[in-house]
C-alpha cells in the first residue's frame, strides 16, 4: 500500500505539472489530486523538490536497467529523449523552474552511465590510459548532454530524434579513431 500511495503521489504532481508550471503547484494541491492528507505526502518527501529527484531518479534507474550494456549510444540516448518526450509538458515545467539543476543532474548522470556502458563495449579488451579514458568520456558526455540541454532550452521544439540519429552518422567511427590513437601497445 505504502509503494501505492508514493506512485500516487508521483502521477498526481506530473498531471499537475502536466498543466501548470511548477511555481504554481503545492503540496496541497498534490494532495487534494491525489485524494490523501499533507502529511502523507510528507511521508514520503521532504518538499517538492524531493518529489521531482525520486521522479527523475527512477526515470533514471529504469533507463539504465533497460540498458545494462551499450552498443549503439544513440539506443540509449533515444531512451532518454523518448522519456522526456513522454512527459514533455511536466519536464519543461520543471526544466524552466528554480529546479531546473535536478533535471540536469539527472540527465548528467544518465549520460554518464550511457557513456561508461558504451566505452566498456567498445573497448572490448582494448587498453587504454586512465587519463585518456576520462577525456574521451568527458567529451562524450558533453556532447550527449550539451545536444539535449540544448533542445530543452528551446522548448523541445525540433525533431531531435531526427538531428540526433545524424550527428551519430556523421560521428560514426569518430570514438574508435580516437581509441586507437590511445591504445597502449
Amino acid at each position: 500500500m505504502a509503494t501505492f500511495t508514493k506512485q500516487a503521489l508521483k502521477q498526481a504532481f506530473i498531471k499537475l505539472l502536466d498543466e501548470h508550471p511548477l511555481s504554481q503547484i503545492t503540496v496541497k494541491d498534490i494532495v487534494n489530486e491525489c485524494g490523501v492528507n499533507r502529511n502523507t505526502f510528507y511521508y514520503y518527501f521532504e518538499d517538492i523538490p524531493n518529489l521531482i529527484e525520486d521522479i527523475v531518479t527512477e526515470d533514471a534507474e529504469k533507463i539504465i536497467q533497460q540498458y545494462p550494456t551499450v552498443e549503439k549510444i544513440e539506443d540509449c540516448l533515444s531512451a532518454v529523449i523518448e522519456t522526456a518526450l513522454s512527459k514533455r509538458r511536466a519536464v519543461l515545467h520543471i526544466y524552466n523552474s528554480i529546479n531546473r539543476e535536478i533535471y540536469e543532474q539527472y540527465l548528467w548522470r544518465v549520460c554518464g552511465y550511457i557513456i561508461d556502458a558504451y566505452l566498456n563495449t567498445i573497448l572490448n579488451g582494448r587498453k587504454i590510459s586512465d587519463s585518456d579514458l576520462v577525456i574521451i568520456k568527458k567529451y562524450l558526455e558533453g556532447v550527449g548532454f550539451g545536444i539535449i540541454s540544448g533542445w530543452l532550452m528551446t522548448g523541445m521544439t525540433e525533431d531531435i530524434l531526427t538531428v540526433f540519429y545524424r550527428i551519430c552518422e556523421i560521428k560514426k567511427g569518430t570514438v574508435e579513431e580516437m581509441i586507437s590513437r590511445c591504445e597502449l601497445k
